[in-house]
């Protein structure tokens, strides 16, 4: 592997790439194949146009948009002014984008047609509303942007981009990572999957996501790779372009390894081409590990981060033995310890609260002081994981401890029930959460969803559980859903859950649900 240059900013390093590969693919879509010096061309003439719309060294530009060479070019146009770019949850209400416009305060808000309304109707509720840019590749003002005179070369603000959390414990903050965050991540990443020249990474995850933003979107450009960029996950969709684009690594959270499971075998065959397969952003179930990698035939690895670490901090390597549950040991330049609650270290083996230090870990959250200096533990970043790590280094995730159940005052790890469940033929999807109870102070609660066909009875499940759990650990109550709620991402969304169980409590199965 080659040695690395150290660049100053992200515009910086992609430029060189951009002298050095010139004429090789960066990015591959429906629209064609963009090459480095085109994918620099065009970036540069975005800068002088957003710089013309008023957009300053240090500013910010939010970006509504979905995956595709709109986002690219924006993204990487944003940062080329010497600005920060802020992505947005494409799935936000535009209650949701005027807290963040109100709380970024951005010059620009740049957007695609299809999310006009949303924009329009956030701006109406923000006091000094950004300037809105609309994207769209087939309309004249954009192509009026792109044909813009270049932006010369400009410093600017020393945090890349904000990315908002997703606001599971109350409103988003707004976590700042760095020009030297976001490449020291990609490089991390770069080493830590064994990416090799030729590579092309197939991303239908959100690039307004930070696993996207930086696995599949700053680690392939700032090493001369290629990206395919997919608007949405449809397993025919996803496959059309794996075949068309020939992908070599294709990156996904478990839900969507599930959903692919559960395809004709016809698309399987089309999958031949990929030698690599990635899954972050929850738990994978080892179950459905060894299920996908047996039917696709290509190695699936498990990582894990946190927005607020860029997102990486830890992976299965192709090269090193593997440990299933285990997201694996740190990336390269990261480190890792677990702590009690106290902030103590504690032993290998034992279990507590993961924390994070390294060149990845943000610099903290947007206009909030004491939520940052929460988040830390002198420099060691809290990511809210309970974990332990074994003698060789490796990392196996115990639960969140916010996911922790607490029953008749004995501790139960979801996910502990969850794999559990994943192993029985008829479950699709589970996502396990406490609810309360006056009696027991909270009780198990399994929700599932079922493999297309599949039938099992209350009494069958909980028999599978009894053979495989403690008895405190028996889920008291079972609720099948057609689909479970998901996040833009495909995250499991627990809260959901959690409300449905608070509102149900006396009504019986939530809307959409039915007790089995």
């Amino acid at each position: 592997m080659e040695a690395t240059i150290e660049f100053a900013d992200i515009p910086a390093r992609f430029r060189a790439c951009a002298a050095r590969y010139g004429e090789a693919p960066a990015l591959y879509d429906d629209s064609g194949v963009l090459d480095y010096g085109e994918l620099d061309r065009l970036s540069d003439a975005m800068a002088g146009a957003l710089v013309g719309a008023g957009l300053r060294p240090g500013a910010r530009a939010a970006l509504l948009c979905a995956n595709g060479r709109e986002f690219v070019i924006a993204y990487l146009a944003i940062l080329k002014a010497g600005a920060t770019v802020v992505p947005i949850n494409l799935l936000s209400s535009a209650q949701e984008v005027a807290y963040i416009l109100a709380d970024a305060a951005p010059v620009l808000l740049l957007h695609q047609p299809a999310f006009a309304a949303v924009a329009e109707a956030a701006c109406a509720c923000c006091a000094g509303a950004p300037i809105r840019i609309e994207l769209a590749a087939d309309r004249p003002d954009f192509a009026a942007l792109l044909a813009h005179p270049p932006l010369a070369p400009r410093s600017g603000a020393e945090v890349a981009a904000v990315l908002y959390t997703s606001g599971t414990t109350g409103r988003p903050k707004g976590a700042m990572l760095s020009h030297a965050n976001l490449i020291a991540n990609a490089e991390g990443s770069w080493q830590g999957f064994e990416l090799v020249p030729g590579d092309r990474l197939l991303v239908v995850l959100p690039l307004f996501h930070s696993f996207a933003a930086t696995t599949a979107m700053l680690t392939p450009l700032l090493h001369g790779l290629a990206m395919i960029p997919v608007a949405r996950f449809e397993p025919r969709l996803v496959t059309q372009a794996i075949a068309r684009h020939g992908a070599t690594v294709f990156l996904g959270v478990p839900s969507m390894y599930g959903v692919l499971l559960r395809h004709a075998e016809v698309l399987v065959e089309h999958w031949r081409g990929v030698r690599l397969c990635i899954s972050g952003g929850a738990a994978l179930p080892v179950a459905l590990l060894r299920e996908f990698e047996a039917r696709f035939e290509v190695i699936l690895l498990e990582g894990a981060g946190a927005t607020e670490c860029s997102p990486v901090f830890c992976v299965n390597r192709p090269s090193l033995p593997r440990k299933p549950g285990s997201i694996g040991p740190a990336l390269p330049g990261v480190e890792l310890c677990v702590r009690d609650p106290a902030g103590q270290v504690l032993p290998r083996g034992e279990t507590g609260e993961l924390c994070v230090r390294g060149p990845n870990v943000m610099h903290g959250y947007l206009g909030l002081p004491e939520a940052s200096r929460e988040a830390f533990y002198d420099d060691w970043f809290r990511t809210g994981d309970l974990a332990r790590i074994d003698a060789d280094g490796h990392v196996y995730l115990v639960d969140r401890i916010k996911d922790l159940v607490i029953t008749n005052g004995m501790n139960v790890y979801p996910r502990v029930v969850e794999e559990a469940l994943y192993a029985h033929p008829a479950i699709a999807e589970v996502a396990v959460v406490g609810d309360p109870d006056p009696k027991h102070g909270e009780v198990v609660v399994a929700h599932v969803s079922l493999v297309a066909g599949a039938e099992v009875s209350t009494a069958a499940l909980r028999a599978w559980c009894r053979d495989r759990l403690g008895a405190h650990e028996v889920p008291r109550r079972l609720v099948q859903h057609d689909a479970l709620p998901k996040n833009a991402s495909g995250k499991i969304l627990k809260r959901a859950l959690r409300r449905y169980g608070v509102e149900t409590a006396a009504d019986g199965p939530p809307e959409g649900g039915a007790s089995v």
